[in-house]
């Protein structure tokens, strides 16, 4: 395969597939990740589930992904994560890779299993046994790319532990660190909120990040 775009109409045909397969409670996603990360939707069915509809963007795993490759294929089977709403969903995410073996796509399927949850939470208190077998992994669903932007900024003022004025050097690097270990910044307009959290111009967010790279071997993006 060399892009998504020149197998979507089989793609799409195996979305719809899918969502025939599983039913309703199952929501289907084809992303385009060769697309900017805000509008990689090409295909979805059942998207009651988290809202989103086609030529909306990816989550925080698939920022990720792209972000630091793995060296496998890095496919995702069987986790489990909840919506903003409360719906807790088994999710599996399966990563395309074109012929030289970069990612280009994802197909995810996200089951909302809230009421079988429920149903087993009434059986554990009756029996008394808690599996605690569950993977969970914190996954972001939005239609708005604003939310992941605000998702990955409340997760580094947590982990600086300070407002940026009492933040040294080094504590603003670690968390460009953390954001870029993330995929923010294949975020269009992640550089601004970066500045804003770190209270830093843009020419001292690119020295930072120039030097959170260099020590990853990564290339400097502006």
């Amino acid at each position: 395969m060399t892009s998504i775009q020149d197998e979507l109409a089989n793609l799409k045909r195996l979305v719809q597939m899918l969502a025939a397969q599983f039913g309703q409670d199952s929501e289907i996603v084809l992303h385009d990740l060769s697309k900017e990360y805000e509008h990689t939707i090409v295909a979805i069915e059942n998207n009651w589930i988290t809202g989103r509809v086609v030529g909306d963007g990816g989550t925080n795993l698939g920022l990720e992904v792209l972000r630091n490759p793995p060296s496998s294929n890095g496919d995702l089977f069987n986790y489990f994560n909840k919506t903003p709403n409360g719906r807790v969903l088994r999710s599996s995410t399966l990563y395309f890779r074109d012929d030289a073996g970069n990612v280009i796509g994802s197909l995810c399927i996200n089951t909302d299993i809230t009421r079988m949850v429920e149903l087993q939470s009434s059986l554990q208190e009756l029996t008394m046994l808690s599996q605690g077998n569950e993977r969970n992994i914190e996954e972001i669903f939005t239609s708005r790319v604003e939310d992941l932007l605000n998702y990955f900024i409340k997760q580094g003022e947590t982990m600086a532990g300070k407002p940026a004025a009492e933040m040294t050097k080094e504590d603003k690097i670690e968390v460009l660190r953390y954001l870029d270990s993330k995929g923010f910044f294949l975020i269009t307009r992640s550089g601004d909120e970066a500045c804003k959290l770190l209270d830093v111009s843009k020419f001292t967010l690119y020295k930072y990040l120039g030097i959170v790279r260099e020590k990853s071997g990564t290339e400097t993006e502006e």
